[in-house]
């Protein structure tokens, strides 16, 4: 069955492309959910205007994302954690407790977004990066100290 794709889908494709999928899969999951029409040239003219709308909000989200960014950038946390023998920490900094810590600085970010290439052991200054658009990462700059 032939479905145009009303929302970007993982390993299936991008807004507006029109792919072949099975009929179940596009009765029972696609369509119900709102994430593809039934392949028509109604539904053509339908995704354009969609598609066109869907790109204003992601140019918005953009700005306003590389704007963020441009404030983070200047942002310096302090996690204190308790540290044993050679300053090696007791467990390990997460994504988690730089969201906390942002959010007690006024920025409300998703863990998930908090990229956090190998974990954090020890003390020291981290550069960590956050996910604020699939275009516009930010870097802040933690600082991982003895409590």
């Amino acid at each position: 069955m032939k479905v145009i794709l009303r929302q970007e889908v993982e390993k299936l494709g991008n807004i507006g492309d029109v792919v072949s999928v099975k009929d179940g899969y596009a009765r029972n999951f696609l369509i119900p959910r709102g994430m593809a029409y039934y392949a028509s040239p109604r539904a053509l003219r339908m995704i354009e205007s969609e598609k066109i709308q869907h790109e204003r909000r992601m140019q918005k989200m953009k700005t306003s994302a590389e704007l963020l960014a441009m404030k983070l950038g200047d942002v310096q946390i302090t996690i204190p954690m308790q540290v044993g023998e050679e300053d090696r920490l007791f467990g390990t900094v997460t994504s988690q407790m730089i969201a906390q810590e942002l959010a007690d600085r006024g920025y409300e970010l998703d863990r998930r977004n908090i990229m956090i290439e190998e974990p954090i052991r020890s003390l020291g200054i981290f550069d960590v990066k956050i996910k604020l658009h699939p275009e516009v990462i930010a870097t802040i700059k933690v600082w991982v100290i003895s409590a």
